[in-house]
């Protein structure tokens, strides 16, 4: 009988495995010639830990079921390439008791236990971890050790050179670069920081002595490293060769696009250079490939606008229009809605600048300006491809304006996005690019204005009292703040999980015009907007951005210096509008800090 056998018998002997999973799992593995185990785990026959927890007993030793990578001694894994640690899944772990522990997730593997016996000429010591865990450990160890302050304290004026060129980026994984130019090191290095630190950013800029590289993380730039000046023409050929862009042109504005492969996330990269009085400038925007679309339920919508949306959604014609400034989310919310109602029943194609998801069963064009598709042709064309719903990726001039209401009109619902402030703003936009307030009016069934607010650790944030200057500016009263809440708010705070911002993640915050036949009236008589605005809020109950700032607040997910930094004031008087909008008191979570505090100071 077999060790894995073996392993098995003793399982079915513990009541951890039934016999009849094993002659299953044991077919399996016949069939996809593959180990014993790997077939029960693919069955789901027995669970990961039972399974090592029997192996490691078989065999004499330990299981760690985590690793907390703040324990792992990197100086350990100096020596040794990625490749290899993620091909024989081993990590060297620390010395102990002069051994040098290493974790293993296949405890039968000798051939790395050996390498490693020769590589620190000591002793073994192997543990028992399971796959994933330690998969993460050497992503999260190697990550640090690549980092961009660590190449650029490295690099020495010897090795200052221009190595534009290099390695081929289709499918390579920058965490397995091992390449010796220090430019090229330096370039992955700024990139996997950037992802590991979730970055949608990266700007490099040139300045008169320095080159200042800042990531954007929940849509605040935060600098990361300074390199010398004298760095800048080797990191920006780079940057262009890797984006098969001119490294020879500086003069005018370039733009490209880079798709590359760090720890495993497939990352598109899009890049625009344009020149300064100090070199080229670049900035690369990152979109995570692998990044889980959310429903709408999961973005922040409160329940009476997702109410109404999901009413939107359902209808047979119209404009839903979502504003907001660039970088506010406006493309996941429409992609989230599409998500939602799409179905082999409906017909959907989209036409978008780029596309940044790829959804299953729509169909989605690229706009690409240099062979004549624009916004507008492609609206065209789509038209004639028999579709229930188009989405317009942006709306930006009077031509793609009226085709998406010739669309709407004509028995089509149609999505799209406006460059404005507010909800009640898309109107005079659409008025100002030439198209008349009656087609607006006719067309138009819901304008959805939003902005991403950052939510607080949830590890570290710690209550406080908020002032009546906070208060205030929030719209609310000390006594109606009490009938809210149990007295107090959150603010941030900083620790090792948020990198120390006191923030982790972002979250929208929104506000929904519904164009019924009063707001119609206001559009057709061409009335400024805001007071299509007020009517909205003074009579339909519509929340501002502002109010729904405040009810996260209220619910504990984000600041109140958050509110106010991404919102403005309305100078109307609302209150009361929070309760007309029927909301329940909140469902207060419990903070990690009771730091109780008189007043709060926006950051």
């Amino acid at each position: 009988m077999n060790f894995e056998l073996r392993i098995a018998k003793t399982l079915i002997e513990q009541g951890l495995l039934r016999p009849d999973r094993l002659e299953e799992a044991r077919e399996l593995a016949e069939e996809k010639d593959i180990r014993l185990s790997e077939a029960l785990l693919r069955i789901n026959a027995v669970r990961e830990m039972d399974l090592l927890t029997v192996t490691a007993n078989a065999v004499g030793m330990r299981v760690l079921k985590e690793l907390d990578v703040e324990d792992v001694d990197l100086e350990l894994s100096h020596d040794m390439e990625i490749a290899f640690a993620r091909a024989h899944q081993v990590l060297p772990l620390w010395r102990k008791s002069g051994r040098v522990q290493v974790g293993v997730a296949d405890p039968l593997s000798q051939d790395p236990l050996d390498a490693m016996r020769v590589m620190f000429h000591e002793p073994i010591e192997p543990i028992l971890v399971p796959e994933g865990p330690l998969n993460d450990a050497i992503n999260k160890v190697f990550d640090r050790m690549a980092s961009a302050d660590s190449v650029l304290e490295g690099m020495n004026e010897e090795e200052i050179a221009d190595h534009s060129d290099g390695l081929e980026i289709e499918n390579f994984d920058l965490i397995d670069g091992t390449d010796d130019a220090p430019i090229i090191r330096l370039v992955n290095s700024i990139l996997t920081d950037s992802v590991k630190e979730r970055a949608s950013d990266v700007h490099i800029e040139p300045f008169e002595h320095h080159i200042s590289v800042r990531f954007r993380i929940d849509g605040v730039l935060k600098e990361k490293i300074q390199p010398p000046k004298r760095l800048h023409a080797s990191i920006s050929s780079r940057i262009k060769v890797m984006a098969g862009l001119d490294i020879a042109e500086k003069r005018i504005p370039q733009d490209g696009r880079i798709k590359l492969k760090v720890a495993g996330k497939e990352i598109d990269i899009r890049l625009s250079t344009v020149p300064t009085s100090h070199g080229e400038r670049l900035v690369m925007r990152l979109l995570d490939k692998t990044t889980v679309l959310h429903d709408l339920d999961y973005i922040g919508m409160g329940d009476q606008v997702l109410l109404n949306m999901n009413n939107l959604l359902n209808s047979s014609y119209g404009i839903i229009l979502v504003t907001g400034p660039t970088g506010s989310g406006k493309t996941t919310t429409l992609y989230s809605g599409l998500a939602k109602i799409n179905s082999p029943t409906r017909n959907i194609i989209t036409v978008e600048d780029p596309v940044e998801y790829q959804l299953g069963g729509i169909g989605q064009i690229q706009v690409n300006t240099k062979v004549g598709l624009t916004f507008a042709a492609g609206l065209r064309s789509i038209l004639r491809q028999d579709p229930d719903v188009v989405m317009v990726g942006e709306i930006r001039d009077a031509e793609t304006a009226e085709i998406a209401i010739q669309a709407s009109l004509t028995g089509h619902l149609v999505f799209s996005t406006l460059h404005t402030n507010d909800a009640a703003s898309a109107v005079t936009r659409l008025v100002d690019m030439g198209v008349q307030p009656f087609l607006v009016s006719s067309s138009v069934i819901g304008m959805l204005a939003q902005r991403l607010i950052r939510t607080l650790c949830p590890h570290c944030k710690e209550r406080v009292v908020p002032s009546e200057d906070d208060l205030m500016q929030l719209g609310y009263t000390r006594e109606r703040f009490l009938r809210m809440t149990p007295g107090y708010v959150f603010r941030p705070k900083g620790c090792q999980e948020c990198l120390d911002s006191g923030f982790k993640g972002r979250s929208g915050i929104y506000e929904l015009i519904l164009v019924d036949d009063d707001i119609r009236g206001l559009i057709t008589k061409n009335v400024p907007s805001n007071e299509i605005k007020k009517m909205a809020i003074m009579k339909k109950g519509m929340l501002t951005l502002r109010d729904d700032g405040a009810r996260r607040v209220m619910m504990g997910d984000t600041s109140i210096a958050e509110v106010l930094r991404v919102t403005q004031d309305d100078n109307l008087d609302l209150e009361g509008v929070f309760e007309r909008a029927n909301k329940p008191k909140p469902d207060f979570k419990p903070a990690m800090t009771d730091t109780y505090l008189t007043s709060f100071t926006p950051e």
